[in-house]
């Protein structure tokens, strides 16, 4: 459609329909009128950054959010366009995607400001006549009261520092690997001495990073807007007061120092609080305007390397979990936090947890995932696709996507497991309650309980929810539960190499689980699974997470 084929109210003419006479302009705006203004409030919109066609502009709008990471509401909302403003915004956007450019900068209206993009790109973009509804959407969905559009708000700000967080540490691995690389040049070494030394640098700038990671914060303020963690943990101290009354609370890596103030706050008579991040800067603040100077002490470096003001501790809390539960290798200082500083009977906090694998097989997210680099615009990129089964995916996964029951294959008693036992390869079965087609890739994802007592049991398989009827506080980050910021690792199988057999509800999947540290002192692992459905539906592969 022309510019000029649009209502006047909603888009002025473009240049050429300036000569029409002011007559013959009022007469085609009252008698076109009914034929522009669509009936159909649901009429199909092409999509920004795709050919596909949507039912309507919400459908639309939707998808674009959750597989473009593009929120066209939220960009209207803060660069407060009014209408034509919208307008140039989405032929803005078409243009750049129709020229290749798949991530537009929309930064500022200046990028965008020129009249040209009053004109649309598509013929009958249905999207433009549909910003009214753009506008209206975000008050309807949230079901028109304050508190549940803060809560959409506050998820799609999860969401936001989640991939925030994700490319930090895509962008700290790729800077990583270039200064390893311009190191390598300056040494000139032999092979062997060259390969030492590059490792041992690895490792000491990985931990150095690490570290730093956590003095931003985007990550801290991930994990505490994530409820199911930080509610866990604050209604275990609450409910048992009594376990922390005039106690003396170690927190390893305390962070923001919120899990020390619950102990604070419940009674404890000393907390200390250790972290080896900038971040406990902001935590001795934090401490002293909240009022507990007096209680917590706040500890810079390492809990290996550190001397802490006593001699021994009644309680041990930390949030140690990472990817997969042990990406990042930080249960290892809570190990030796625990045989080195907690007193004869006492708690670790959380005290139990257990590993889960389920079976994978989603035809659409493979389609997205991988499919999709066969065709880009027409063009071939399957190059892309080097590589791409080696490494575990962190994503959130739909329950329709685990096409049977999950298995746990190792169990955590936190008071007792050891370093060593951190790296196995342990048995698993999982039984398919559905017909699939191919089996894509297994889902790994752990639970966590918090028991009162060191002595108190939690069964191999136990669930957090029956848990909880039972009055103990526990959680899960799977498929099933409230969405955590830990997601789920998804292990995708190779189907390059050999192609998936259909498999039958009933049937049984057998194999083995592995984790491997990368290095000795590494804090990424290296997951390996076996396993065999039948004759010919079985196989072995690794990947790494990190």
């Amino acid at each position: 459609m022309s510019a000029s084929a649009l209502p006047s109210e909603r888009l002025p003419i473009d240049n050429d329909a300036r000569s029409v006479s002011s007559d013959d302009s009022e007469i085609s705006n009252e008698e076109g009128w009914e034929d522009v203004e669509p009936d159909d409030e649901t009429q199909p919109v092409v999509g920004l950054f795709s050919d596909k066609v949507y039912s309507d502009v919400r459908a639309m709008l939707k998808e674009t959010k959750e597989k473009y990471n593009f929120d066209l509401r939220r960009i209207q909302k803060e660069l407060d366009l009014d209408f034509l403003g919208t307008i140039k915004l989405v032929n803005y956007i078409r243009t750049q995607v129709k020229d290749g450019n798949m991530s537009p900068d929309v930064s500022s209206t200046d990028k965008f400001d020129d009249e040209v993009y009053l004109k649309p790109v598509l013929e009958d973009d249905a999207l433009l006549y549909s910003l009214d509804d753009i506008e209206d959407e975000a008050p309807e969905a949230a079901g028109g009261t304050d508190a549940e559009r803060r809560v959409i708000e506050l998820q799609e700000d999860l969401e936001r520092l989640q991939t925030q967080f994700s490319e930090y540490r895509e962008a700290v691995q790729k800077s990583m690997e270039e200064q390893l690389a311009k190191e390598d040049e300056k040494l000139g070494s032999s092979p062997s001495v060259l390969s030492a030394q590059k490792a041992a640098s690895k490792i000491e700038e990985a931990d150095a990073d690490y570290f730093t990671s956590y003095a931003y914060n985007a990550i801290h303020e991930s994990m505490l807007k994530d409820a199911i963690r930080t509610d866990a943990y604050r209604d275990f101290v609450y409910e048992n007061k009594h376990l922390f009354k005039d106690k003396v609370v170690l927190d390893v890596g305390c962070g923001t120092g919120i899990l020390s103030m619950f102990c604070a706050k419940a009674g404890a008579k000393k907390v200390i609080s250790v972290d080896n991040s900038n971040i406990i800067d902001r935590a001795k603040e934090i401490v002293y305007e909240n009022g507990f100077g007096d209680v917590i002490t706040c500890v810079r470096g390492k809990i290996e390397e550190v001397t802490l003001p006593v001699q021994q501790v009644d309680i041990i809390i930390s949030e140690w979990m990472g990817y997969g539960l042990l990406f990042e290798a930080m249960f290892d200082s809570v190990i030796y936090a625990r045989d080195r500083y907690l007193a004869p009977g006492g708690l670790v906090v959380p005290s139990h947890a257990t590993l889960r694998i389920a079976p994978f097989a989603d035809s659409e997210f493979i389609a997205n995932h991988i499919s999709f680099w066969k065709s880009v615009y027409g063009f071939n990129m399957s190059s892309m696709l080097t590589g791409i089964y080696d490494e575990a995916l962190v994503r959130t996964v739909p329950p329709s996507s685990i096409p049977g029951d999950s298995s746990v294959f190792l169990p955590l008693p936190l008071h007792t497991i050891t370093v060593d036992e951190l790296s196995f390869l342990k048995e698993f079965q999982v039984t398919l309650n559905e017909d699939i087609d191919s089996l894509d890739g297994f889902a790994v994802w752990f639970d966590i309980f918090f028991m009162p007592s060191k002595d108190s049991a939690v069964t191999d398989d136990a669930i957090p929810s029956e848990m909880q009827k039972k009055g103990f506080i526990a959680f899960t980050t799977g498929p099933y539960g409230t969405e955590t910021h830990w997601q789920q690792a998804v292990l995708l199988v190779d189907r390059e190499k050999k192609r998936g057999v259909p498999l039958k509800k009933g049937q049984t999947i057998t194999g083995k689980v592995g984790y491997q540290k990368k290095s000795e002192k590494s804090r990424s692992l290296d997951i390996t699974i076996e396993w065999e459905a039948q004759e010919t539906e079985k196989g072995a592969q690794k990947w790494g997470l990190q």
